[in-house]
């Protein structure tokens, strides 16, 4: 059988081999070079989960007898944190167990070492083309469906490797993360590249709608149904028919619609309320949620079964804090969206006052900073952010580290500008309120540069009084 070399799906893809056998590295890189792959290596373990936590890769294949763990080791901690990177392991002492054991924890494959290299070859294409996401590499086109979650970070890079295997299918998506790290629009990405992209993409918030308004959302009604019922109304899930339904915050969905909300999704069925029969639907459900719905689950307060058949796939969005090599990707994205709002000319932040948002905590994620970004714009005076800004959108207090000779200059002229205010720029009052004479004082205003005619009548006090 011939070679398989760099079919089109994956030119250019980012491979990790991992040995502590050098001269295997070398003659490995140079064949997968000359395949089109791009190579990196690793002798340890540790040294590879090191390169996998800053680089993205489309496959590793690694000896299973490493210095410091075994492969079997090294795959498990992988799938920990990247469940869809393939691995291939090699051995020089494999066994059919061995290589029984290794593909059903979920080796994507097992060559016994001499190995040919026209089958690794072959094996590696294998796990790319079912990998699929993992080796897409840079072209705009393939990445059209992710162009509003702007990221170059290795964690949220795996979860959108994951996201875009799941959209594939039809499998309903519970979509985790704290407010703010983007569910919805992870929700709409996946939509976008799904089989159901040309169909509507429906979103509703389950904790923002009253609880008796709810059902009627979700599933419609007919003209006359309840008080107030003066026309017929279709229902978000009719809405979507074969597109997709995003319920978010389905954490705070009222136990009662829970169950017709399981109903739904078992009899593929929706029934207006107030009508006498049902009407069939194909719909996509992508829910998401901030809360722990396992301990809703053992409160009570959300159902089993519902639980299950919404939780098909999960998807957990890392918080910002977790992908802080992203803050000024973001916040130079929406420096420009919001400079373009408020047609304004802004082309940067200032170094101090990136530094500053690059540190802050954000309990808020990207919608905070998103927020903290347009207070600094709605402000600017000038095309480069300052650190004030910047601390004031923070709310973080102002600290100046002020030598002893200029705190005590600023709070004497404070204090010499409060007095020519309080007597309207009268000397001879302003001197006696300080308690010193007349050329004493003279003199303290002069070290200040403070004319007494301009606290006056027509003067500082005239205009503030405008």
């Amino acid at each position: 059988m011939k070679a398989t070399h760099s079919p089109a799906p994956t030119a250019g893809a980012h491979l990790l081999l991992v040995d502590d056998d050098t001269d295997l590295l070398k003659l490995l890189s140079l064949r997968l070079h000359a395949s089109g792959y791009r190579v990196s290596t690793a002798e340890t373990a540790e040294a590879a989960l090191g390169r996998i936590a800053v680089e993205r890769f489309s496959l590793v294949v690694s000896d299973v007898r490493l210095p410091d763990r075994d492969g079997l080791a090294l795959f498990e901690e992988i799938r920990r944190t990247c469940p869809v990177l393939p691995v291939i392991l090699l051995t020089a002492h494999g066994s059919i167990p061995d290589a029984v054991e290794a593909t059903s924890r979920g080796v994507f494959g097992y060559l016994t070492k001499p190995f040919d290299s026209q089958a690794l070859l072959e094996k590696i294409a294998q796990a790319l083309q079912v990998g699929g996401p993992m080796h897409v590499g840079d072209d705009a086109d393939d990445n059209d469906w992710r162009d509003e979650i702007i990221s170059h970070s290795n964690r949220m890079a795996t979860v959108l490797d994951e996201a875009r295997l799941v959209a594939a299918s039809d499998a309903s998506i519970l979509i985790r993360g704290d407010s703010g790290t983007g569910k919805e629009l992870l929700a709409r990405a996946i939509h976008r590249i799904s089989s159901r992209a040309n169909a509507p993409f429906v979103a509703i918030n389950c904790g923002a709608i009253p609880e008796q308004l709810l059902e009627s959302e979700l599933f419609g009604h007919v003209k006359g149904a309840f008080t107030g019922a003066a026309t017929a109304n279709t229902g978000l899930f009719l809405t979507a028919n074969r597109g997709t339904v995003f319920l978010d915050e389905i954490g705070d969905m009222p136990l009662a619609l829970q169950v017709k909300l399981l109903r739904v999704l078992q009899e593929r069925a929706v029934r207006p309320v107030g009508a006498s029969r049902a009407e069939p639907i194909d719909v996509r459900i992508i829910s998401a949620t901030h809360r722990d719905l396992e301990l809703a689950l053992a409160e009570g307060q959300f159902r089993e079964d519902l639980f299950y058949r919404l939780n098909v796939v999960s998807l957990t969005l890392p918080t910002l804090d977790q992908r802080r090599e992203d803050i000024p990707l973001l916040a130079n994205h929406f420096l420009q969206v919001i400079g373009r709002k408020y047609h304004k000319r802004l082309c940067g932040f200032a170094p101090e006052a990136m530094e500053a948002l690059a540190t802050a905590a954000w309990p808020g994620n990207i919608r905070q900073l998103q927020n903290v970004v347009e207070q600094a714009c709605a402000l600017a005076t000038t095309s480069l952010i300052p650190l004030a800004l910047v601390e004031r959108a923070l709310r973080v207090p102002s600290i100046e580290a002020l030598s002893y000779a200029e705190a005590k200059q600023r709070f004497e002229r404070n204090y010499l500008i409060q007095l020519l205010k309080l007597t309207d720029g009268n000397v001879s009052d302003a001197a006696r309120l300080a308690d010193r004479n007349r050329t004493e004082f003279y003199r303290l205003l002069q070290r200040h540069a403070l004319t007494p005619s301009l606290f006056r009548d027509g003067g500082v006090v005239a205009r503030e009084r405008q």
